[in-house]
């Protein structure tokens, strides 16, 4: 498979992702500049720090409640600090605003803050960004939050909630006037501190009813958004939702190839510029999923088991993966294929508890943010060569981390 994505539109694509302004369409009274900033949040303590990408410095550090899991704003605005074990979710102002003009887009930088507002509900896990809001999935509360950011902003909660049928390990997503809803198996025998099964996904409309027929997707996890498209992971392949207008979102299985081997997808990205997603196959496979291509899945397989891997929303043909034996590969999404690897950490092997410290990945200013919780570090990678650049000290066990940032106009 190669994604259908013609020379032409990719160069246009790639063209429209990078967003500096040329000096001619600036005014006299413009100067181009950017800012990059990191949010780290420990492994071992209930702290986030927020730190300036450029110099290393901590411009603040804000105490929780627990081991957090943090997820960005769709604007970059905020970033929530999901904490799970502790029934609460914290918002973080990022202090990077950026407003488009047009011909150019300005940046503004102010300073990072802990929002007074926060959410609380029986574990929190999935945090899903969409346009102008987020939606926070309760595993066992039996519901999801619609924030809206802009209210988070000026220290208000503007919630509206949708109800996910009974406690499970579930996501919701929005999709115009419309809610994508992951529906729990209500008649499985289960322990009782273990949570039912996901067995398929259901469109609910503005006033919470059900709009056309429950999809099967068994063990639905990971979700991502790519274009106007929503995709899910399931035992049986790829679920992917369209718009659909006034009756709702089209549901359409990709089903795996009947020559993959045994596995399935549970954690998925998104293509910005370029319509596609990026899911795991298993633990030491990836698959690159074209919705609209005549093959819709390519297999790539890993040396080692993925430790975490990510997509460059800057240079959209570039996705990175970090693998157990500390190598960080280049993925060519237009390829299928790998095109370069190098170390960058020492082994981290994925036996052991899911949640243990092991590095995580981010993006910012074409280079490449290692969390290398072993030795209290940051590693800097240049996205081109692979080589380490610097490294940032940060205190404890530096775990999930997020970039936020970009450039643009100041006045």
């Amino acid at each position: 498979m190669t994604l259908s994505i013609p020379p032409k539109r990719l160069l246009a694509a790639v063209a429209a992702s990078i967003v500096f302004a040329a000096p001619s369409a600036l005014a006299d009274d413009h100067e181009t500049r950017k800012a990059w900033r990191l949010f780290v949040a420990d492994h071992a303590q209930p702290v986030v720090r927020a730190i300036d990408f450029a110099d290393g410095k901590e411009l603040g550090r804000y105490d929780l409640k627990g081991h957090a899991t943090l997820t960005a704003s769709a604007s970059g605005l905020t970033v929530f600090a999901a904490q799970p074990d502790h029934d609460i979710v914290h918002v973080i102002k990022t202090g990077i605003e950026f407003s488009d003009h047009g011909e150019h887009r300005d940046l503004d930088v102010s300073d990072v803050a802990l929002l007074p507002v926060t959410f609380e509900g029986p574990r929190p896990f999935h945090v899903v960004p969409h346009d102008d809001h987020a939606i926070l999935f309760y595993d066992r509360g039996g519901k999801a939050d619609i924030i809206d950011e802009a209210a988070l902003l000026e220290g208000k909660t503007d919630v509206k909630t949708v109800d996910t049928t009974k406690p499970h390990h579930g996501v919701a997503v929005t999709m115009g006037r419309h809610v994508l809803v992951s529906v729990p198996d209500t008649e499985a025998e289960t322990k009782p501190d273990e949570l039912p099964p996901r067995v398929g996904l259901r469109v609910v409309d503005e006033k919470g009813e059900q709009v056309g027929d429950l999809a099967k997707c068994t063990d639905l996890h990971g979700e991502a958004t790519s274009a106007r498209l929503a995709a899910f992971g399931c035992k049986e392949g790829v679920l992917v939702a369209r718009p659909g207008g006034l009756d709702g979102p089209k549901l359409e299985m990709l089903l795996y190839p009947s020559d993959f081997p045994k596995g399935h997808t549970g954690t998925l990205l998104g293509g910005k510029a370029m319509q596609f997603f990026l899911g795991n196959y298993g633990e030491d496979k990836i698959v690159l999923i074209d919705p609209d291509g005549e093959d819709h899945f390519r297999l790539i397989e890993l040396p080692t088991r993925r430790v975490d891997f990510l997509l460059d929303p800057a240079t959209p043909r570039n996705g990175y993966i970090l693998t157990e034996d500390g190598d960080l590969h280049v993925l060519d999404v237009i390829k299928g294929e790998i095109v370069r690897k190098a170390k960058v950490t020492e082994p981290y092997s994925k036996d052991g508890h899911w949640r243990d410290p092991r590095p995580r990945l981010a993006v910012a200013d074409g280079q490449i943010a290692v969390t290398d919780p072993r030795h209290s570090l940051v590693r800097v990678v240049d996205a081109k060569t692979l080589k380490e650049t610097r490294t940032i000290a940060v205190e404890g066990q530096p775990f999930s981390i997020v970039a936020i940032g970009g450039s643009g106009a100041s006045h």
